[in-house]
């Protein structure tokens, strides 16, 4: 049977949204670092995929229009909520990132921050993300992957047993997820956990 799902993801991020902040706030650096890196300009359109409870929205500038989506309905309204602290042209949604409900070339700037080791098809969400972004538009993309030129552990391959039913895959490549795209690395820097998280700015 499979694990992770949409309706999983639902149930255990349901579960975590109230304290999800207190766990993720740990990462608060490297989302700043992540956002700055896209050079955000007034009018530019963003979109957030897998917002979570909107943490990324106090790197973001105010002139700029801001699209944020998350499976988990509770998510969602945390991120409207978190709003109200910062006043930002935010339109916030529930929605499939594998689905994505937008036109061709609909965004200047994508963010997926801790989204393509959560989400189940990976493959198809970066697809998506590709074909929303306007030609010569950035993505950035924060999270855990198996680190560029090494092999899964058998011990990585055990603890995801148990990390993939509580909160994300641990054993997938970036390089093989994105290589199903013309989407280019402009840059992958290390970050954190002795280099397990990654920094990755692409461009279309």
């Amino acid at each position: 049977m499979k694990i992770n799902t949409n309706r999983w993801n639902r149930i255990r991020y349901t579960l975590y949204t109230p304290g999800y902040d207190i766990v993720a706030r740990i990462l608060k650096d490297s989302r700043r670092k992540s956002i700055d890196s896209l050079g955000i300009k007034p009018g530019d359109k963003v979109l957030i995929l897998g917002a979570g409870t909107g943490l990324d929205l106090e790197f973001l500038p105010n002139d700029c229009e801001i699209t944020a989506i998350d499976i988990t309905p509770s998510m969602v309204e945390r991120t409207i909520k978190r709003n109200n602290d910062f006043n930002l042209n935010l339109q916030a949604m529930v929605m499939d990132g594998q689905a994505l409900e937008f036109a061709d070339e609909s965004f200047d700037k994508i963010i997926l921050h801790l989204i393509l080791s959560v989400i189940p098809d990976p493959v198809a969400c970066i697809k998506e993300v590709e074909r929303v972004l306007k030609v010569d538009g950035h993505a950035v993309v924060y999270d855990k992957f198996v680190r560029k030129g090494f092999t899964v552990s058998l011990v990585r391959r055990i603890a995801n047993l148990f990390t993939n039913v509580l909160f994300s895959d641990i054993t997938r490549n970036f390089e093989s997820i994105a290589s199903h795209t013309r989407l280019k690395v402009l840059s992958d820097v290390a970050a954190d956990f002795n280099g397990n998280f990654r920094l990755i700015k692409m461009v279309k």
